[in-house]
């Protein structure tokens, strides 16, 4: 599929929207769950979308556009929501997500992306991934999205992996 801004745009807007009404009023044994050792519960993953949206996305596609590959973007912190989360609820979390998102995706806009702007590129900080383009930042932050919403119902399905008996075999996110 090629990259379209205002497809990534609209799935983007649907993201606190789908995780509010995936979570919001569920008890804490299922929204503070993991999948078990170093894994995230559906807490700490919305913890990690925010701040994401506050120090990754569109702050990487402003650096591309205003230093280009002059300077590599900021390293990210996959979990700071660990101290940024505590103590905060989960209603709080998904409060907080919704105005990051609506900011992350005003500013978005704001930068009126042409299609040349879209092909600009920048250095990410891991010289394994290199040189990228804001297509290729936005895109990954769709799916970005996407895949922890996935995680998130994984996580979510797990809790019910030995309480589905036998149908286990047939329900392949317990897998």
């Amino acid at each position: 599929m090629e990259f379209n801004l205002n497809n990534a745009i609209t799935v983007l807007a649907r993201t606190p929207e789908v995780l509010r009404n995936l979570l919001q009023g569920l008890r804490d044994e299922l929204t503070l769950g993991n999948e078990g050792g170093q894994t995230w519960s559906p807490f700490d993953v919305l913890g990690h979308l925010i701040h994401a949206d506050r120090t990754d996305w569109v702050p990487r596609a402003q650096i591309i556009l205003q230093f280009g590959e002059s300077r590599a973007f900021d390293s990210f912190d996959r979990t700071a929501m660990f101290d940024q989360s505590e103590g905060k609820t989960l209603d709080n979390l998904l409060d907080e997500f919704a105005v990051a998102r609506r900011e992350s995706l005003a500013e978005l806009n704001a930068m009126k992306l042409s299609a040349d702007d879209l092909k600009k590129t920048g250095l990410h900080p891991d010289p394994a991934l290199g040189r990228v383009t804001i297509e290729q930042l936005l895109a990954t932050w769709v799916a970005h999205d996407l895949g922890h919403l996935t995680q998130i119902s994984r996580t979510l399905a797990k809790q019910y992996r030995d309480a589905v008996g036998p149908w286990r075999q047939y329900i392949s996110i317990l897998q």
